[in-house]
C-alpha cells in the first residue's frame, strides 16, 4: 500500500469514527468533522507517492516502517478535532513536524 494510501485509510477510520459517535446536543459536530475527514481522505488518495506533502509526512515521523500511516498522539489529537477547512491544510498541519517532535502539551498550544 502506497504512503498515500495509507493516510486516506487512516483519515477515512477516523471519520468513521466520528460518525458511530452518538452525543447528544453535538448539533452535527460530529457529522460535520466526518465530512471533512472524508474530504481530506479523498485529497490524500488523489496524491502522487512523491507529493511534496507525502514527502513532508515522511521527514516529520508520520510513517511506520512498512509505511502505515501513524501520526502520533498529538496529530492523532489533531485529526480528532478536526473540523474542516482545506484538506491541504491538515496535511500540512501534519507535516509541519508538530506531531513527531513536540512534546504533548507544546503541540496543543
Amino acid at each position: 500500500m502506497s504512503r498515500s494510501q495509507s493516510l486516506a485509510e487512516y483519515l477515512r477510520a477516523q471519520a468513521w469514527r466520528r460518525l458511530d459517535r452518538v452525543e447528544r446536543g453535538d448539533n452535527g459536530m460530529n457529522a460535520r468533522c466526518a465530512l471533512a475527514l472524508l474530504d481530506a481522505a479523498a485529497y490524500a488518495a488523489d496524491l502522487p507517492e512523491d507529493d511534496p506533502l507525502i514527502d513532508r509526512l515522511q521527514s516529520a515521523g508520520c510513517f511506520g516502517p512498512l509505511g502505515e500511516f501513524e501520526p502520533g498522539e498529538p496529530g492523532r489529537r489533531l485529526v480528532r478535532d478536526w473540523t474542516g477547512g482545506e484538506p491541504a491544510e491538515l496535511l500540512l498541519a501534519l507535516s509541519r513536524g508538530l506531531v513527531a517532535r513536540l512534546p504533548l502539551d507544546a503541540a496543543a498550544e
